[in-house]
């Protein structure tokens, strides 16, 4: 410790030499040398009694260096005797929590048993209740089974026979409560935000209606909500005859999916209409659609037609006279205007007579065939420029939702579906009115050969 001490010394001694010289150099240059000697020895002289007042600075430092470290020393010693303190002191009460815990549980006996059939029961009835739609009549059910089941899972405490008596009550009230139709007051949540205090009847424990609508509970806060989509139909109505029902029965739509009152209807109801599938089938389902729209009042069209010439031609053959008003009229006309003629010649002017018939007769029919055959290819183009725009975004966003590729597919689907529907009554219509019209002409054809028949027997 003295080598360090006068070692440092030393070092301040030589700073000092060096700083008065400087000091001394940075002074007005001196007029003699033994002016700049005076100089020297008075800057050295201040310095060395500033050197020496450092040490003595630095002497009582050390000094109450010393006494810090004894003071450390004697802490350190005082805080291990009381850790050792400590220490004996947590072993003994380890000891003591054993006995005690030994102690509970040989007291507690079958309480024991009891305790874990009473924690099960409470975690079924909570879970139950949070999502039950009894919960937007009577909120909060829910908190006092929370501090019940923390009670009887905690070491150091026990349930009263109060909170034992009132789960019971509460599976009780939950049983009976499901079999009530009952009305209350609360707040509905429109679909568009607006909160309005309505009056609600709730069925039981399967749904809750408002208004002539259906409602939802959203246990997260114990909401009420509007269902965004209603169902069709007559539940609308029979819901709101329920409303208005002051006692007996009434016919209404319930969800039987339990207790959280609409799992079920909000699946049906969120399934896509008649109208919304054949929107889905794009433009080439609403070029499908046009076809067939435009099928139907063509073949209709048709049949109305045949249906009034065949009608014309069956009083025609009644009739001895030849009416200009239906083919088969106009080819007897023939046949009497030129009576005359040989079998050969009167043979060729029937036949161009039924030839200038049979385009009047069989219009639209070959149009109607085409639909039939067009149509299938049509919804098949749809399905396959669908499926290729589905699987472009499983491309794009990988197949991790079964479900968005499910109704990509379907989609794609609706518009094979619509090309069937289209083809199915179109092949039917074709049929009919094709009928109607091989009839016509297999009369005139008759009467043709029959007139033929007449004049070659007469000659």
């Amino acid at each position: 410790m003295k080598t360090t001490i006068a070692k440092y010394a030393v070092a301040v001694m030589v700073a000092g030499l060096f700083g008065s010289v400087n000091a001394v150099a940075q002074q007005e240059q001196a007029a003699s040398l033994e002016e700049l000697l005076d100089r020297v020895r008075e800057s050295r002289v201040s310095e060395s009694r500033e050197h020496r007042e450092r040490e003595a600075e630095f002497r009582r430092q050390k000094s109450n260096q010393q006494n810090l470290l004894q003071q450390a020393r004697r802490t350190k010693a005082n805080e291990e005797a009381r850790s050792e303190r400590l220490e004996k002191t947590y072993e003994d009460q380890e000891v003591q929590v054993a006995a005690k815990r030994q102690q509970l549980q040989e007291r507690l006996g079958s309480l024991k048993e009891l305790f874990g059939h009473l924690t099960s029961t409470a975690g079924d009835l909570r879970s139950n209740l949070e999502t039950s739609i009894v919960s937007a009549q009577f909120p909060g059910r829910a908190e006092f089974l929370d501090q019940l089941i923390d009670k009887m899972n905690s070491a150091t405490q026990l349930p009263t026979i109060e909170e034992i008596e009132r789960l019971w009550y509460e599976l009780q009230r939950e049983t009976i409560e499901g079999g009530k139709v009952v009305r209350f007051t609360d707040t509905v949540i429109k679909p568009n935000g607006e909160q309005l205090q309505q009056d609600v009847v709730r069925i039981g424990t399967y749904n809750l209606v408002s208004g002539g609508r259906y409602l939802s509970f959203n246990p997260d806060g114990e909401k009420v909500e509007e269902l965004t989509r209603q169902p069709a139909g007559g539940f609308l109505s029979s819901a709101a005859d329920l409303e208005a029902s002051t006692g007996g029965f009434t016919r209404v739509g319930i969800d039987p999916t339990g207790p959280s009152g609409g799992s079920l209807l909000s699946a049906l109801i969120n399934s896509p209409s008649l109208v919304e599938r054949w929107h889905q089938g794009g433009i080439v389902g609403y070029i499908i659609t046009g076809v067939g729209v435009f099928a139907m009042l063509l073949a209709i069209f048709r049949f109305v037609v045949l249906s009034g010439m065949s009608s014309k031609v069956s009083a025609q053959l009644k009739s001895d006279r030849a009416n200009t008003n239906n083919p088969l009229g106009r080819v007897l006309k023939v046949a009497e205007d030129n009576p005359g003629l040989d079998g050969e010649t009167l043979e060729l002017k029937l036949e161009e007579a039924v030839l200038k018939e049979r385009p009047a007769i069989e219009s639209g029919l070959n149009l109607l065939k085409i639909i039939a055959a067009v149509a299938p290819l049509l919804g098949l183009l749809g399905t396959v420029t669908g499926m290729i725009i589905t699987f472009q975004a499983i491309t794009i966003f990988g197949a991790g939702d079964p479900k968005a590729m499910a109704g990509g597919i379907s989609s794609a689907l609706v518009t094979t579906v619509l090309g069937l529907i289209v083809a199915i009554p179109t092949v039917l219509m074709h049929t009919l009115v094709s009928g109607r019209a091989k009839r016509v002409i297999h009369i005139l054809d008759e009467q043709s050969a029959g007139i033929i028949a007449e004049n070659a027997e007469g000659k």
